[in-house]
C-alpha cells in the first residue's frame, strides 16, 4: 500500500472544519474521478490553520495516477485550506486500526 501525504498551512480554523465536512460528505460517494484510492484521511488542527491530507493506493501505479490526477485538481489558496506547502508520497510500512 502507498500513501499521498499532503500539507497544508494558513487556512482559518473554521474554514477547515467546513471544508472537512464537505469533503466527509463527498466521500460517501467514493474518491473523485481518476484518483484510484482505497481510503483518505484528512487531520486538522483548526487552532494553527494546518491539516494533512493522506490519500491511500493499493498500488505504486495508483498513487501515480492519483497524484496526477489530484495535482490537476489543486484548488486555490484560500482562507478555507489555506496554501498546500508540500506533497510527499510514502510506501505505508504499517497499518494497524483497531
Amino acid at each position: 500500500m502507498y500513501a499521498r501525504v499532503t500539507r497544508w498551512e494558513g487556512a482559518d480554523g473554521q474554514g477547515l472544519r467546513r471544508t472537512a465536512e464537505e469533503m466527509r460528505t463527498r466521500a460517501a460517494s467514493g474518491p473523485p474521478p481518476g484518483v484510484p484510492a482505497c481510503g483518505f484521511l484528512m487531520l486538522i488542527d483548526p487552532d494553527s490553520g494546518r491539516s494533512l491530507a493522506v490519500g491511500l493506493f493499493e498500488t505504486e501505479e495508483d498513487l501515480r495516477a492519483g497524484d496526477e490526477a489530484l495535482n490537476a485538481m489543486n484548488p486555490e489558496p484560500g482562507d478555507d485550506v489555506g496554501r498546500r506547502t508540500s506533497v510527499e508520497r510514502y510506501e505505508v510500512a504499517v497499518d494497524v486500526r483497531i
